[in-house]
């Protein structure tokens, strides 16, 4: 497992609605000036599930919410198969909170920027399975040698947290031949959820 959940790096205030403000003037790195939105994450803020993508595209760079356009209807119709929405049950948020010029990786920097604001939203949410989308955040919250190709669908425990991999909602656009395997993993994640946490389904 990666350090994340071991750093003391927390940015902002102690609650929900103190650390949106401070996150949404953020001008930690250079992101911050070709950015129309910070997108900050969107759920319930009492759920057991936390959903993690890389970083906004030009949809969620204009509309403030991750996961929007294309990516955004696949990953709902995923949420769908499980029984899971992201108004009811599930926390969604991306490791950068403002868009890369021409949707590139994020840079180790803007990485190394953004993740307090990533680490305060799980240290309030305090979830019981993180779900990393694709291959950034899972090699930066789960480790730095993680193969989204080869890995995805493992599970990984840190005490009484717990951590799987799927493939990213893009990377399915991209490679429809992806979405068997997706499927046996939503499966999967579903009969997790119901051993752990299945006050989320209540």
């Amino acid at each position: 497992m990666s350090d994340f959940l071991s750093s003391g790096d927390i940015a902002g205030p102690g609650d929900w609605d103190g650390l949106e403000r401070s996150c949404l003037t953020c001008e930690r790195c250079p992101l911050c000036d070709r950015r129309t939105n910070v997108v900050f994450g969107v759920g319930p803020r009492d759920a057991r599930l936390l959903f993690i993508g890389e970083a906004p595209g030009e949809h969620e760079d204009r509309e403030g919410k991750p996961f929007v356009g294309r990516a955004g209807a696949l990953l709902d119709d995923m949420l769908k198969i499980i029984d899971l929405d992201r108004e009811k049950n599930v926390y969604i948020a991306n490791m950068i909170k403002c868009r890369p010029p021409g949707n590139r990786d994020p840079l180790p920097a803007e990485q190394d920027a953004c993740m307090p604001w990533l680490r305060a939203q799980y240290t309030l949410l305090r979830p019981k399975i993180t779900v990393c989308l694709g291959r950034i955040s899972a090699m930066a919250l789960i480790g730095g040698d993680f193969k989204i190709t080869r890995d995805h669908g493992k599970w990984f425990e840190r005490g009484d947290a717990h951590f799987v991999a799927l493939f990213h909602p893009s990377a399915l656009l991209r490679d429809p031949r992806r979405r068997p395997e997706t499927f046996v993993d939503l499966k999967a994640l579903q009969r997790r959820i119901r051993e752990i946490c299945p006050e989320t389904y209540a």
